[in-house]
Parts: C-alpha cells; structure tokens; sequence
C-alpha cells in the first residue's frame, strides 16, 4: 500500500432506505469511477449499503451529493458519512459481495 497522495480525502459512508435491489451498489460503482475515485460499495445484512471512497475532495464531494439521492429506482432516506485516512490507492472501486 503506498502513501496517500497530498489532497486525498476518503470518507467511510452508510446509506439506508429502499437502497437494495435497486441497482445501487453498480450505479453507485459508476458514478465513482466516473468522478475518479477508488474504494468500494457493499449491501449489508441490515438492508443499508456501506461504502469506503477516496479521492480529491471535489470529487468526494460530487459523489456524495450523488449518494443523498442514488439512482432513479433508490429512495435514500438517510446518508451517514464518517471521515477516513487516505489510502493512497488507485486500484479503481470495486462492488464487495
């Protein structure tokens, strides 16, 4: 693993409401790659989705902006988002199963 890069923030996230099922984790997987960011989307026992991303922080914040309302079939209900260290990865974001 190598050093975060200067100007990388990363955010550890849980989105909760009718977010399973909905296409949410690929959508959300394409929205980050499009933005530039590296991480992961995972769905949860709990019916939540979590997510780890990180990245320049107008990106970060474009996909959070994204993440309050997800895609067309999503009703996000609530988003929480906790700071994280940077990882300094580019491994691209991945869909965990």
């Amino acid at each position: 693993m190598s050093e975060a890069s200067p100007g990388r923030v990363a955010r550890h996230a849980r989105v909760f409401g009718r977010v399973q099922g909905v296409f949410f984790r690929a959508s959300s997987a394409r929205e980050a790659e499009r933005l530039g960011l590296a991480g992961w989307v995972r769905n949860l026992p709990d019916g939540s989705v979590e997510l780890w991303y990180e990245g320049p922080p107008e990106a970060v914040e474009a996909f959070e902006r994204w993440l309050q309302v997800g895609p067309p079939l999503a009703r996000v209900d609530r988003l929480e988002i906790e700071p994280s260290a940077p990882r300094g990865t580019d491994e691209g974001f991945r869909i965990r199963r």
